[in-house]
């Protein structure tokens, strides 16, 4: 779709693609489906207004994945100082886990998830949610290969001890 239309035809095109696995990837980063889709939203603006198209990136796809780790980072950095500050923000977000139909065993996952050092969950969230090879992951976030390979080692090694598995 070639208009003038300031490349809203192809953010649409992309958005229809990719929202609903980045959203489901933040969800595993942030812990809150609201957070998550919102996450998504601001990836694809930004996306936009820096880069005015989406088709001026060899790998839109890879780029927005970036975007929404980097962003599930800041939004995790928020809520560390709302923790720490507990008086200065009130939230009233369920939390992940009283998702209706999750079972014992997924909230158990989650959970353990959380707990992980922040690198290992997001690793272990890009190669087993998302499905993406080593060197997808290392490109997404910025690191070696070798240390995908670390972080995917040690965030399994500790769930499978928090978890008996």
């Amino acid at each position: 779709m070639t208009t003038a239309d300031d490349g809203w035809g192809e953010l649409a095109a992309q958005y229809r693609e990719h929202a609903r696995p980045l959203v489901r990837l933040a969800v595993l980063l942030v812990d809150d489906v609201g957070t998550a889709e919102e996450i998504v939203q601001d990836a694809f603006v930004l996306v936009h207004r820096r880069m005015g198209r989406l088709d001026q990136v060899e790998r839109p796809a890879a780029y927005l994945r970036t975007t929404v780790v980097n962003l599930s980072r800041s939004r995790l950095r928020r809520r560390l100082v709302a923790l720490r500050h507990p008086g200065l923000v009130e939230r009233d977000v369920p939390p992940a886990d009283d998702r209706v139909g999750m079972s014992d065993v997924q909230r158990a996952v989650i959970a353990a998830l959380q707990r992980l050092p922040r690198r290992q969950r997001e690793v272990l969230v890009l190669r087993y949610w998302s499905e993406l090879s080593e060197d997808e992951i290392a490109t997404t976030l910025g690191i070696s290969s070798g240390s995908v390979k670390t972080h995917a080692h040690r965030g399994m090694a500790a769930l499978e001890q928090e978890l008996g598995s």
